[in-house]
């Protein structure tokens, strides 16, 4: 654990195990993701998939990130996924359930057959046994895109789970108490507007679930 690691408020919700920080990242596909341009910070979302002991960032050439991490820009990554509400007694108390994880590093934009494979690996990690089905991309659209390759050296996780933890003076209080748990669920597959009727979507993405 590095000082930019460490977590400082609720240390007893840390987590360092690794097999549990690559569950969350590999639950979630949206991350945000600061840096630094112009001498003032800067936050976006961007799609992302966790591959070994690194992270794959999904851009454009254009975006600001890119430009960051060319001009050497320190990242900070975070992922959150939230479990639920938690409904307090007091609104003090009042809070959610979740599981995060933030990683620190240097960026480094991926060229030639790197990065050609790693987004590869973003289409079928996104949506696993997409990329059999779709047009292979061309060397001008290859151009346009980058990815940017984060280690997950630098890497906290943090994670909330139960009750509310209200004040005992609280407990008899006549107010309902407990969790409103949120999940993340795929719907049925819409067809695309001009979509030949012949073609029914496909059994990957009729059972698709994250």
């Amino acid at each position: 654990m590095s000082e930019r690691t460490q977590i400082r408020r609720l240390p007893e919700r840390s987590v360092d195990d690794m097999a549990t920080i690559d569950a969350i990242l590999d639950e979630g596909f949206v991350c945000h993701a600061g840096y630094i341009t112009e001498g003032r910070p800067v936050v976006i979302p961007t799609l992302y998939t966790r591959h070994g002991r690194r992270i794959l960032l999904h851009g454009s050439n254009s975006m600001g990130l890119t430009r960051a991490v060319r001009s050497g820009s320190p990242l900070c990554v975070a992922v959150t996924l939230v479990d639920g509400i938690v409904v307090a007694r007091s609104a003090f108390n009042s809070s959610a359930n979740y599981r995060s994880v933030v990683v620190h590093g240097q960026g480094r934009l991926l060229q030639g057959a790197k990065k050609r494979e790693a987004l590869d690996l973003i289409i079928d990690q996104l949506i696993p046994g997409r990329l059999a089905d779709v047009r292979e991309s061309t060397d001008a659209e290859i151009g346009q895109t980058s990815v940017i390759e984060l280690d997950l050296d630098e890497v906290s996780a943090k994670v909330r789970t139960g009750d509310p933890e209200d004040d005992p003076d609280d407990m008899s209080l006549e107010v309902w108490a407990g969790v409103v748990p949120f999940s993340l669920v795929a719907g049925d597959p819409v067809p695309a507007e001009g979509l030949s009727p012949d073609i029914d979507a496909p059994e990957y993405l009729r059972r698709f679930r994250r």
